[in-house]
């Protein structure tokens, strides 16, 4: 069993942190190799039995938000594992047993018996991409968040393209904020599939009241805060020329659509602004809009101009990105992961902060749990503001661990897992 870290005594010497890069990789069983940079411990490799790994994967499933099967959201919302305290434990043990490898378990242990919080860097495979690493449980009472910092690892194959530029934070973190929020999409009403993500604006919401303190630092500027959501002029071009003006962060709160990773195609994944059908781009139309896909942001106007220009340099990104929408992070499911995040990492970003599974909206959970609180929007304030913070991946932990803390405390649907531990940030 793995206990919580004691508590270090006054005067101790702190212990740099270390880090584990983990790498996982499917071939029937999953394959699982791990090493602490400057070799702090003993590197390993495991491998994880393929029926051992199929069965815990079929209850996440089961507990979390699927775009193909609409209709049984109450159902996942009431009864899924993730919104059951008791049920929702033991799945957490299982996916530990299944997933944590004993080896790295044990280091882990020695570890937190030391009083020392590593930071494990993982890179899941595509198959185990919806996996809430935070929330796992090595023991019913301990969770790898209570002992241990957990962000994604981004593929090398991004992270060390020879025409990447990233744009660091420290370089860049007075530049003006890029807030895409809840846009209008073409051909869509409010209370349709691709509407309004946060409902009609209230100066009076967590979100306005937290957007409201950036003054004239946002982007777009406006005259009242209010005039942040449910603009139908963020198309791509004016995304492109605000990019390209020179940015901090960009946090897009509204729609995405995932294709299937069966289909092998996560380079079709779409994200959907205020477009018009006769914008140029890859996507097909619908209706009379044409979403933004992550093969506009890593080819650009490739076969579609003259005198083409890549997407990195129509749509550079800066340091830090959020995407809060329904599986923004589903690239990650793929074998070869070219969807929204990674596009976002190879235009130069340094983090991306993209969602594993569907999002329920605050309208979801009033009307199927009749909660009176706005967990969404709560969400979308401790995500931005974690990137605004000196340690973004460290801040959204803390948030993360404090909405554990509420859990545990008071096991309601709005202080589920099943929303908080949606959210991962993959770091270059």
């Amino acid at each position: 069993m793995i206990a919580p870290p004691p508590t270090a005594a006054s005067g101790d010497v702190r212990v740099e942190q270390p880090t584990a890069l983990i790498r996982m990789a499917d071939a029937g069983d999953v394959y699982v190799s791990w090493r602490w940079v400057d070799d702090t411990s003993a590197r390993g490799v495991a491998m994880l039995p393929r029926d051992d790994v199929r069965a815990v994967l079929r209850r996440l499933a089961d507990a979390v938000p699927d775009p193909g099967r609409p209709d049984e959201l109450r159902r996942v919302m009431t009864e899924g594992a993730l919104v059951d305290a008791a049920a929702e434990n033991l799945l957490a043990q299982a996916l530990s047993r299944a997933l944590l490898p004993y080896g790295l378990a044990v280091q882990l242990y020695e570890l937190s018996q030391r009083g020392i919080r590593p930071h494990l860097r993982i890179q899941p495979s595509p198959r185990l991409a919806q996996v809430p690493w935070e929330i796992i449980a090595p023991d019913p009472a301990i969770r790898l968040l209570d002992i241990a910092d957990v962000s994604l690892l981004a593929p090398v194959s991004v992270v060390r393209a020879p025409d990447r530029i990233v744009r660091r934070w420290h370089e860049t973190r007075d530049l003006p904020v890029v807030a895409v929020l809840d846009p209008r999409v073409p051909g869509f009403r409010a209370d349709s599939e691709l509407g309004s993500v946060l409902g009609r604006p209230s100066a009076d919401s967590v979100v306005t009241q937290h957007f409201s303190a950036y003054s004239d630092r946002v982007v777009p500027a406006v005259s009242e805060p209010l005039e942040l959501f449910r603009r139908t002029d963020l198309d791509r071009g004016w995304l492109s020329r605000t990019l390209r003006a020179g940015a901090s962060r960009l946090i897009y709160v509204g729609h995405v659509t995932a294709p299937a990773p069966e289909s092998g195609e996560s380079e079709h994944a779409r994200m959907h602004l205020a477009c018009t059908a006769e914008t140029r781009g890859f996507a097909a139309p619908t209706r009379s809009h044409r979403p933004l896909s992550a093969k506009d942001l890593l080819l650009g106007t490739h076969t579609l101009d003259p005198a083409p220009l890549p997407g990195r340099d129509l749509w550079p990104m800066p340091s830090r990105v959020a995407l809060i929408a329904c599986e923004s992070g589903g690239d990650l499911r793929f074998t070869e992961a070219l969807g929204l995040t990674t596009a976002a990492l190879s235009a130069g970003a340094e983090l991306v902060t993209a969602t594993r599974w569907p999002l329920p909206t605050d309208h979801a959970f009033h009307t199927i749990t009749a909660t009176t609180d706005h967990p969404l929007q709560a969400a979308i304030r401790a995500v931005d503001t974690a990137h605004e913070s000196a340690d973004a991946v460290k801040s959204l932990l803390d948030w993360q661990q404090t909405r554990l803390t509420a859990w545990k405390t008071t096991p309601t649907p709005e202080n589920s897992p099943l929303l908080w531990s949606a959210f991962a940030t993959v770091t270059d």
